[in-house]
């Protein structure tokens, strides 16, 4: 497959001219990758009207993913995700006021796209859940919402997989929203590498309308690198109008370094690494069975994570401390869960010595404490709370305050106070759970 952008850069690198644009650095040595960090000069296009290089290379990234469109963000599924709900508020053909049903385990980018997009959210919670990192939905749960509610939302609005690896049944939820005449949007920052299994189990192959893929967190991508899907089946106006919407949340200035790495994944894509990800998969597979047979709890999962319970007397911070300390440094950490992130760039004796450090399981797992709801009313409308006034409070001293900056242990991961909602007493005790010191609120 060919490589267009990654291809011109290297050949710009190569003529050596004298740079008299942007950006300063000019192409010396400080890192020693500015020779490949150019602007958008003559024939390399422009990210946000593509029509050379980055048209032909976005293409080739939508071939490979099955979509009726995809193009690139060089700013995370940050973007993206704005992005996504700006074509979805903006799309809608209904005159009532827009809002979005969302999974409550939403990235803090929803939060504020709905503020800034002036839109309303009702929650899905999840009916049983032990982790503000897990919010499981089924689509018995969105059909009932969307047949109960007086106006049909904008979008159906879902994170998976989660950031502990479980996945949410999207070809039945698609089913449900398209019925009702509902788009569906998918935050799959964590699952991009899904469409490699040797059976699909990326959004776009179960029938979501936009979705979002971190290509930096599962694939040899540069950080920042990430996609935004359309599919094959979704309103064409999505297609048309979706490098506008990333335009007008992202910089002028995208990082062609990025980008390359975006094109140059795309013939890795295309070539060995369905072959490579298949080996990966066997080796977590015996790595997580490993850890079993070790008396560690696993929790199931993708693939390509391995999440582990925290025992009885050792939290998953301390599991982290402990690795860190062996030279392996996790992805997450939580007082109920350690989340660890391989990659097909693992090798076999980083996931063997992994193994190593643990060891045997101190202890039983921990008994998992329930995951209580804690959505206080909602008293403003999201846009309202994020450009209010606001103040930072201790916790124990925001009782029947305001939220107006949400609060999450992590992205994504379900915010213990949405902005808008009133702080209740319930909030207040998942916040010292979860080692939550502070909270903005509104200034009254």
């Amino acid at each position: 497959m060919k490589t267009p952008i990654a291809d011109f850069v290297a050949a710009y690198r190569e003529k050596n001219p004298i740079r008299l644009h942007m950006p300063g650095h000019k192409g010396a040595a400080i890192l020693g990758c500015e020779a490949m960090d150019i602007t958008e000069v003559a024939g390399a296009d422009a990210l946000y009207e593509a029509e050379g290089i980055i048209a032909e290379s976005e293409e080739n990234a939508a071939g490979l993913f099955g979509s009726g469109r995809t193009v690139y963000s060089a700013e995370g599924s940050s973007q993206c995700i704005r992005a996504m709900v700006y074509l979805a508020v903006t799309g809608s053909q209904r005159a009532e006021r827009p809002w979005i049903l969302a999974a409550r385990n939403a990235h803090k980018a929803f939060l504020y796209a709905l503020a800034l997009c002036d839109a309303d959210v009702a929650w899905l919670w999840p009916e049983g859940s032990d982790s503000l990192c897990s919010c499981p939905i089924r689509a018995e749960q969105v059909e009932h919402a969307l047949k109960h509610a007086e106006t049909l939302p904008a979008a159906v609005y879902l994170t998976s997989p989660d950031y502990l690896g479980r996945e949410n049944p999207i070809a039945d939820i698609a089913e449900v929203c398209h019925r009702y005449g509902v788009l569906l949007l998918v935050d799959n920052a964590h699952g991009a590498y899904l469409r490699f299994l040797p059976q699909s189990r990326h959004p776009m192959d179960l029938g979501a309308d936009l979705c979002c893929d971190s290509a930096h967190k599962t694939l040899p991508v540069l950080t920042g690198g990430a996609y935004l899907h359309m599919g094959k089946h979704a309103p064409e106006a999505l297609r048309y109008r979706a490098k506008a919407a990333m335009a007008l949340f992202g910089s002028t200035s995208p990082s062609y370094l990025i980008l390359s790495s975006l094109d140059r994944c795309n013939a890795y894509l295309g070539g060995d690494f369905p072959g490579d990800l298949a080996k990966a998969v066997e080796a977590v597979r015996r790595t997580k069975a490993a850890l079993q047979e070790k008396g560690w709890y696993v929790l199931p999962s993708e693939p390509m994570k391995i999440t582990i319970r925290a025992t009885t007397g050792r939290s998953g911070e301390e599991l982290a401390r402990m690795l860190s300390r062996k030279g392996i440094e996790p992805e997450y950490a939580d007082p109920e869960h350690l989340v660890l992130m391989p990659s097909v760039m693992t090798k076999p004796w980083e996931l063997q010595a992994l193994s190593e450090a643990l060891g045997k399981a101190p202890a039983p797992p921990a008994v998992p404490l329930p995951m209580p709801k804690a959505p206080g009313k909602q008293v403003l409308t999201p846009r309202e709370a994020v450009f209010a006034p606001q103040e930072v409070l201790p916790t124990e001293a925001s009782l029947n305050r305001i939220c107006a900056s949400p609060t999450v242990g992590c992205p994504p991961a379900i915010p213990i106070a949405v902005s808008g909602e009133r702080i209740e007493a319930e909030t207040i005790a998942l916040f010292q759970r979860y080692g939550v010191k502070t909270v903005a609120v509104v200034k009254e």
